[in-house]
């Protein structure tokens, strides 16, 4: 959540920092600002909105050498321009932008602010009023003054911190959020996110918790709060500008969803060899072949591919396998088996409630995986072991491939520790040739858009409210199906196993409720949905189903290519991605940035 840019040394500073949090925009788009200096005294614009209302503010860029900016997804403060990042201190002699949560402001303020004027209501103003207090009424210098702060401050912050008297300084220190350094050619930046400087560098240096960094237009020098200095070597960020574009698609959710076939394949050609034998490390396997459970702590989609790939992961591994969410283990874990193996689902490697999980997990010694799109990540680095998605950047707030990439790799890794144990049903398990079919069946259902969109208008164009329906792992996936259309379309939906309707949910049916049901290749439960379809049309539901085709009756709506049971999950949520997305354009809204959320969720 929130965006951080900033650079040093180049005279388009403006134009580097405003197409930096175009490209952040998907962390956050309640507000957003900019402070440049080095052409004259320093500029300050601030906007309420996207950065398209921040680029029309700022108008004509001036040749200043340094900047920072900031675009805002608000946690302390409604969404103002007094509220919105930068912010400075009480002079107007320094300006910082964080992203996090600064959970000792108020105690700050008190003991240390009597007598200053605050603008907005956020945790961020009171953090520069405190640096500024160090340096112009306590004499210390900016770098003992950020320091000494740095030593109050208790939460999660990333922060970039400007004097205004000096235009060739960033200061810079992290914890628990994310925040990079970007190595140019004479000059460097700052970043939330690699995307956000693509475009000038592929070369970066991460920053760790509790590190603080100078930087300037030719060095960078790492510390510890103490002042030690720490050797860091920098990375090549594997990103292309072409993958971080819409191209010729109107939204990035489409492009996404359209990407997903050439994900599995990716997949494929990554954790298997031309011979179809997988090239999972053996490191992984042995940590999950001694693990007498495993543990998928994920949130909100990535909880959701969790517990879509829980049948499998169970049947080829012959392991248990419990699902957590990582907001509630991080303060209330449960009672853990004696050998656990915590895997966490992220598509960041940046969710602050999952690495909350996995801060316990080191200091209680359970080794941890982390299944994750983006490397170098700080759940990838602070894990045992990573596993990468090789989804390729995900710019839409509504994740869809990224989900369908999670089970894929769950499927990689079931299969290899499963055929480490010997297991029949593992080694007869054609994964490559099954994901295969499964890439195919996905650009047929992508091919029927039209079809799709004709009856989301007709099922979705004006209601409050709708439900999924499933059972077994088609119930699974309504509860990825009903997140999607609530958090874009704001539809108020429900995913819920079929058979509980009669347990107080079908009191909701009534004349008009649109239902959607999930039938894939399961006899049984497939006639059972079936029933539970007819109990909701007798009371009046609008039904929509989505049927593979082994189980299709005449009448169905969307029916699917047959693919294996174990990959179903994979080809039956992309025509509910597309419902999703077609009811939100319908709706005219933003498919890509809903209200209310962000992508990158950095804050607990």
């Amino acid at each position: 959540m929130c965006g951080i840019v900033g650079v040093v040394g180049n005279a388009n500073a403006t134009d580097i920092l405003i197409q930096g949090l175009e490209k952040l925009e998907y962390r956050g788009y309640d507000s957003a600002g900019i402070f440049v200096t080095g052409a004259g005294n320093g500029r300050l614009v601030k906007s309420v909105g996207r950065i398209a209302d921040l680029a029309a503010k700022v108008g004509e860029h001036t040749e200043d050498m340094a900047g920072i900016g900031h675009t805002r997804w608000a946690t302390h403060g409604k969404p103002t321009e007094d509220n919105a990042h930068p912010h400075t201190s009480q002079s107007g002699r320094f300006v910082l932008v964080h992203n996090g949560v600064i959970e000792n402001y108020l105690e700050i303020k008190e003991t240390y602010l009597a007598g200053h004027t605050l603008k907005g209501q956020t945790d961020t103003e009171i953090a520069v009023h405190l640096i500024g207090s160090f340096v112009e009424e306590g004499g210390l210098s900016v770098l003992e003054a950020f320091k000494k702060a740095l030593h109050i401050i208790q939460g999660s912050y990333a922060f970039a911190l400007i004097d205004s008297q000096d235009a060739d300084t960033i200061y810079v220190a992290k914890n628990k959020s994310p925040l990079l350094i970007g190595l140019g050619q004479g000059y460097n930046m700052v970043c939330s996110d690699a995307m956000a400087m693509i475009r000038e560098t592929s070369e970066y240096m991460e920053i760790h918790d509790k590190e603080l960094v100078i930087v300037k237009k030719d060095s960078v020098q790492v510390m510890a709060y103490d002042g030690n200095p720490i050797e860091r070597a920098s990375y090549t960020a594997e990103l292309d500008l072409s993958d971080i574009g819409k191209g010729t698609y109107p939204f990035y959710m489409l492009k996404e969803i359209d990407e997903q076939p050439t994900v599995m394949r990716k997949l494929i050609s990554t954790y298997a060899d031309e011979n179809g034998q997988m090239t999972i490390d053996p490191a992984i396997i042995k940590a999950v072949q001694d693990a007498d459970r495993i543990y998928i702590l994920a949130a909100g989609t990535s909880y959701n591919a969790g517990f879509a790939s829980k049948n499998m992961l169970e049947t080829l591994t012959d392991t248990p396998v419990e699902l957590g969410v990582a907001s509630e283990w991080g303060h209330h874990m449960p009672l853990l088996s004696k050998k656990p193996l915590f895997v966490l689902l992220t598509q960041s490697g940046e969710t602050a409630d999952s690495r909350q999980v996995l801060v316990k997990a080191n200091e209680m010694g359970i080794p941890s995986l982390t299944i994750t799109n983006v490397p170098g990540s700080t759940l990838s680095r602070e894990a045992t072991h990573t596993m990468l998605l090789h989804a390729g950047p995900e710019i839409a707030v509504a994740s869809t491939k990224a989900y369908t990439a999670q089970i894929a790799a769950l499927a990689f890794l079931a299969k290899a520790v499963g055929e480490a144990n010997g297991k029949a049903e593992a080694k007869e398990f054609d994964l490559v040739h099954e994901l295969s079919i499964v890439a195919q069946s996905i650009e047929a259902i992508l091919s029927e858009k039209d079809v799709i969109a004709e009856k989301v208008e007709a099922l979705l164009s004006t209601t409050r409210n709708a439900f999924y329906i499933g059972r077994g792992t088609d119930y699974y996936v309504t509860m990825e199906a009903a997140l999607k259309l609530k958090e874009i379309s704001y539809i108020q939906t429900e995913g819920f196993a079929a058979g509980e309707l009669k347990h107080g949910t079908i009191s909701l049916i009534e004349d008009g409720t649109p239902v959607i049901a999930l039938i894939s290749s399961n006899e049984q439960t497939a006639a059972h949905t079936r029933g539970n379809v007819a109990e909701v049309v007798s009371r009046g539901a609008n039904v929509l189903t989505i049927v593979e085709e082994d189980m299709a009756r005449e009448g169905d709506d969307i029916v699917l290519n047959q693919v294996h049971p174990f990959l179903a999950l994979i080809s039956m949520v992309i025509p509910t991605q597309l419902i999703a997305y077609y009811a939100s354009l319908q709706r005219g809204l933003d498919v890509d940035k809903p209200r209310n959320l962000a992508k990158a969720v950095t804050v607990e």
